[in-house]
């Protein structure tokens, strides 16, 4: 599998595949999308917009022009055909990992992390996840589907096993997913809470991280499919970011279920470009750990 420069790339993000460290890459997948759909179109707004924003951040006191990242653009998918959709993703993925970078994925439905934690699996055998999130998304099957973005991290489960899955901020769900999740998984309802002392505990092993829009408030990302309210403000997670600065060994970060075309303001879109925008450097500044 190659991968070649695209004509539309986030914001400085210009360097080679072969010479990058980090590999962005975006989903155009809603499939599964059980309410609004439109999160197919997020990658490319995304990188039209990321052009809004400035490429330092003073948060990380780092600039994306200073690290070698690479843009790939929205995969090709089966449009309509989930399970080779997430093929692609998997197979891109495990590329990824072959070539000894770090993905940092745009989605799509929240379905789309399934593959990629697949991928990091078999490259890092004692891998966490920290995942941010409104939803639980913790049922085996939902409307029929056993694929679905409201069932993807029971079945990661299913190969990370118990106690690996670390949830924050959720507030929707099933009353047996709750129930489910206190018997197999660490779950923080409504807020970050403890969210540093998870970091700590997990400071040494290699960490993944996902993170769906919507554990933001709808006041403050309304552009989103599935809209919570009582979610997070967006110093929340900022602050969440300064947790994950201190992790030894992030292997990859995703940031899914924007629906640009639901926000005409345009300003979901730039709390979207912000946070990959801060992802980036946190992982590039984190591998730079270990050169």
């Amino acid at each position: 599998m190659s991968f070649k420069k695209v004509d539309l790339s986030f914001q400085s993000c210009k360097n080679s595949y072969e010479e990058s460290d980090v590999v962005i890459f975006s989903v155009p997948m809603d499939w599964t999308t059980s309410f609004r759909p439109g999160t197919r179109f997020a990658g490319n707004q995304v990188r039209v917009d990321s052009f809004g924003i400035e490429w330092y951040s003073p948060y990380r006191q780092a600039d994306l022009k200073d690290f070698k990242t690479a843009d790939i653009g929205d995969l090709d998918l089966p449009i309509g055909d989930v399970e080779n959709s997430l093929k692609v993703v998997y197979e891109t993925t495990k590329q990824i990992y072959a070539d000894d970078k770090y993905p940092v994925m745009i989605g799509g439905e929240h379905l789309v992390t399934l593959p990629v934690l697949q991928a990091a699996k078999e490259k890092y055998q004692n891998l966490h996840v920290i995942h941010l999130d409104a939803h639980t998304d913790l049922r085996a099957s939902f409307f029929g589907r056993v694929l679905s973005h409201a069932t993807f991290m029971y079945h990661a489960h299913q190969f990370l096993g118990d106690h690996t899955i670390h949830q924050f901020g959720i507030r929707s769900g099933d009353k047996h997913e709750f129930d489910w999740a206190e018997k197999h998984i660490y779950q923080r309802k409504f807020d970050f809470e403890g969210l540093d002392q998870t970091v700590e505990s997990l400071k040494d092993v290699p960490v993944y991280i996902t993170i769906d829009i919507d554990v933001l408030d709808p006041s403050v990302v309304p552009g989103t499919g599935t809209p919570e309210p009582g979610g997070m403000q967006y110093k929340d997670l900022l602050w969440a970011f300064e947790q994950f600065e201190k992790l030894s060994h992030i292997v990859g970060f995703d940031l899914v279920e924007l629906n640009p075309y639901l926000d005409p303001s345009g300003a979901s879109t730039a709390v979207a470009v912000k946070t990959i925008r801060e992802l980036v450097l946190i992982l590039q500044k984190n591998i730079n750990k270990h050169s």
